[in-house]
């Protein structure tokens, strides 16, 4: 009673994961525009701080924060954004159609990578499906997601998976064994030649 129950967890799991990881592959070819009340900027050190009423904007990648500092030490296409807020959020829509959302503390976007890490509070919204721990990190190009707790045994992380989402895994098996060429037994096809 339990194994198909837990087979069927486990296939929600994976479906939620997967298709996460299908960020619009476009986005991240496009330029990195930052938007902010007030911005210093450190030429010497390669370092930016922007100030309030922050959004970062990549294609469909979209992140909204109260404060980001810029580190380009690593050259061009390697920065790192670190966003902060009250929640800091990130958006992004996948190749089909869908958006992933985030909220942390603090979002950290590696762009060399292609990885946000999220700490603090941290959800990932996805189908339907919310996954919530102390941290999160997302890595769109290699199609992986981590979370963890806060290492004291009581701040566990949380996977709360939605009927909806269950529910189209079983349509989708459903639809796939109706799709499979059904084989007539030959005592059928004999009996239908007899007649």
């Amino acid at each position: 009673m339990y194994k198909p129950l837990i087979s069927l967890l486990t296939s929600a799991a994976l479906a939620v994961l997967a298709t996460t990881a299908y960020a619009e592959q476009s986005d991240f070819k496009k330029p990195i525009e930052l938007k902010a009340e007030s911005q210093f900027l450190d030429g010497k050190n390669k370092k930016s701080v922007f100030i309030d009423n922050v959004q970062i904007v990549q294609g469909s990648l979209n992140i909204l924060a109260d404060r980001v500092e810029v580190e380009a030490t690593e050259g061009k296409g390697k920065e790192v954004f670190s966003a902060t807020g009250k929640p800091a959020i990130y958006r992004q829509k996948l190749d089909d159609g869908r958006t992933v959302e985030a909220k942390a503390f603090e979002i950290r976007y590696e762009v060399g990578s292609r990885t946000i890490s999220l700490t603090g509070k941290a959800e990932l919204l996805q189908n339907s499906s919310v996954v919530k721990g102390d941290s999160i990190v997302y890595n769109m190009e290699k199609e992986q997601l981590i979370a963890k707790g806060d290492g004291s045994g009581t701040g566990r992380v949380t996977t709360v998976f939605s009927t909806q989402t269950i529910d189209a895994l079983k349509q989708e098996k459903q639809d796939k064994q109706d799709k499979k060429p059904k084989n007539p037994t030959p005592d059928t096809d004999a009996k239908e030649d007899q007649r």
